[in-house]
């Protein structure tokens, strides 16, 4: 199949193109060329910032496709233009979504089905705020979603939705996992908010990879959207202690009002899986209509952990304070 992957050279995007390839898709890449590309050589480069209609009209004309993959789309004009360029000579559209989605709906209880979607939202948080950054984004998201939907039904264009939720991976660019194992590595201890402590349910990069050739592959889930999601429902703590465990550490958490956590400007990187917008999604329907099987998490942590261990990135950004968060935890 001619597949094209519009993004494809940081994190899933990259996994992707190399499954599809050994797969024996032929593979079309369109991204600006900024990020370093580890892509095989077959794969052909095209090149274009996706937020301007013109450069993706250039380099998409007359093109037709069997499938593709965006994995960079973030507004409705965008999706606009999409499907402007690419009705009729698209087969299947496939559109990386987020479980945050769920997280602006007022009055939801996790975990999130996908049939929680529509309803009332909830209104914007401060201006300039993680929070408001966060809203945003599950609110252009929605906005995405909605385009998509109108013109699956007044125009019959082949959409499906994957929504995600944290997704843990060897080349997550923010590096959270890889902080919480500095944190963990130099002994001392992890600051965590007391408040609210919600479980967690993350998914493995390999799995949304698998997720998404499963829909090109079989033609499944069009005009439909499907949670991608591990099995495994955590507690933090339990999270931390199943990674100290592959490395043979204790970890030593000590909880903290969050008030005191953002006043400090800890948050979220002291803890970025700690924060209201990690969402809990439920993956049943992907499970019974797509027959995706989802990695146990104690083996994909195993994963990461024995490549990182092996491969150590740059120290993140997010650990830069950690002297800064040791002395808060002594005083």
């Amino acid at each position: 199949m001619d597949v094209l992957v519009i993004g494809g050279t940081r994190n899933i995007g990259h996994f992707l193109v190399h499954d599809l390839v050994k797969a024996g898709h032929r593979v079309t890449v369109v991204n600006r060329g900024i990020d370093r590309d580890e892509l095989p050589a077959e794969v052909e480069r095209l090149r274009a910032d996706r937020t301007d209609r013109a450069q993706l009209e250039k380099v998409l004309s007359g093109r037709r496709f069997d499938a593709a993959v965006d994995n960079v789309l973030y507004r409705g004009a965008e999706a606009e233009a999409i499907i402007d360029l690419l009705e009729d000579r698209i087969g299947h559209y496939i559109f990386l979504s987020t479980g945050q989605v769920y997280l602006v709906r007022e009055g939801l209880e996790r975990p999130f089905y996908e049939d929680d979607y529509e309803g009332r939202l909830i209104p914007a948080p401060k201006l300039n705020t993680y929070s408001y950054e966060e809203w945003l984004y599950g609110m252009d998201k929605r906005q995405v979603e909605d385009v998509l939907a109108q013109a699956g039904a007044t125009r019959n264009f082949p959409y499906t939705a994957i929504r995600i939720p944290m997704v843990n991976s060897e080349r997550d660019h923010f590096k959270r996992l890889y902080g919480y194992m500095l944190r963990l590595r130099d002994g001392g201890p992890i600051l965590v908010p007391e408040t609210p402590d919600y479980p967690l349910r993350h998914v493995y990069a390999g799995d949304v990879v698998k997720a998404i050739r499963q829909v090109i592959e079989t033609g499944k889930g069009k005009g439909r959207s499907y949670n991608i999601s591990q099995d495994e429902t955590t507690t933090l703590q339990g999270f931390l202690e199943l990674l100290g465990g592959m490395m043979g550490i204790e970890p030593r958490l000590v909880w903290v009002k969050r008030s005191l956590l953002e006043a400090n400007g800890f948050l979220p990187d002291c803890s970025p899986f700690s924060e209201r917008w990690m969402s809990e999604l439920d993956n049943h329907r992907s499970k019974d209509e797509l027959g995706v099987r989802y990695t146990p998490l104690a083996d994909y942590l195993r994963k990461i952990v024995d490549h990182y261990t092996t491969n150590p990135p740059l120290q993140p950004a997010g650990y830069r304070r950690r002297r800064s968060e040791r002395d808060f935890a002594q005083s």
